[in-house]
């Protein structure tokens, strides 16, 4: 199962780009290219801070972000992800929208493809997944990154969300993957406003009802922390790490952090409160 049912799964993020919003270009020399030592030295400390997974991607999907050909995301991301394959006994994820980009590094060691679109973008990566049994976070998007923030608008976020994760998952369906392969994702920061992504974050277990997978949220660093609290990303942590012990609390199954120590002590106080909840006591 992609996200075990005894653990909230803790998902680290590392980018090999070099304009992601938050960690854009932590990866690269001084030449701009990708440096396998830092890769491995950033892997080796999301691993020891207690990443169950670690999610890699080779094209900025912030807001505003233009797409980027797949050959330069293969380049970005198939060696880094062997590198730490070979290394690390964590599951890899690749961050791509393309299914070229996911058989690359599928046959680089990726086990796990995370699709911001939830197959929007290319339907034919649900076939690239179920060719080599492959697992598969469907994300929530409209339009694409270039386009998702001019003006969103929902009238029933939850509702409609769902509805369009039934889509993806059913193209995925009858590409062969099994709900043991599939996990959603209702796209916390993507072509949504403020009040969208709160509710959101405060109803996972009214996606998981509904569509009866694995919910993972990613609120990592992002722009409605900021709204919030007006910190600037470097100094959104301690607000991502409230948001994820909120979602916890209120039924994810994975969070998507950069900060992964804060991660995991947030996440251990909201599936402790969450337990008590459930079995009902004081």
């Amino acid at each position: 199962m992609i996200f075990p049912p005894d653990r909230v799964t803790i998902v680290g993020i590392l980018n090999a780009t070099p304009d992601s919003f938050s960690d854009g270009g932590q990866l690269h020399d001084a030449s701009g290219r990708i440096d396998l030592d830092r890769a491995l030295a950033v892997a080796a400390r999301l691993v020891a801070e207690g990443a169950h997974v670690l999610d890699i991607g080779g094209e900025s999907t912030r807001p505003g972000a233009h797409e980027v050909p797949a050959a330069l995301e293969i380049d970005r991301t198939a060696k880094v992800i062997e590198a730490i394959a070979t290394r690390f006994d964590v599951p890899v994820s690749i961050d791509t929208r393309k299914s070229e980009v996911a058989r690359a590094a599928l046959m680089a060691g990726a086990t796990i493809v995370n699709d911001v679109s939830g197959l929007r973008f290319d339907p034919k990566l649900a076939d690239t997944a179920a060719d080599v049994g492959a697992a598969l976070i469907l994300g929530h998007l409209r339009g694409t990154p270039a386009t998702m923030q001019n003006d969103p608008h929902f009238d029933d976020v939850c509702g409609e969300v769902a509805d369009e994760l039934a889509e993806s998952i059913a193209i995925a369906r009858t590409a062969g993957l099994t709900d043991d392969q599939l996990a959603i994702d209702p796209g916390i920061g993507f072509g949504k406003r403020l009040t969208d992504n709160l509710e959101l974050l405060a109803h996972p277990a009214v996606l998981r009802r509904r569509l009866g997978l694995p919910v993972l949220v990613g609120p990592s660093r992002k722009g409605f922390l900021g709204s919030l609290t007006g910190d600037p990303v470097a100094c959104r942590d301690e607000a991502t790490a409230a948001a994820c012990a909120v979602a916890v609390f209120a039924g994810a199954d994975a969070v998507r952090v950069h900060d992964v120590a804060g991660a995991v002590r947030a996440v251990l106080v909201a599936s402790a409160i969450r337990a008590a909840r459930r079995e009902g006591l004081a």
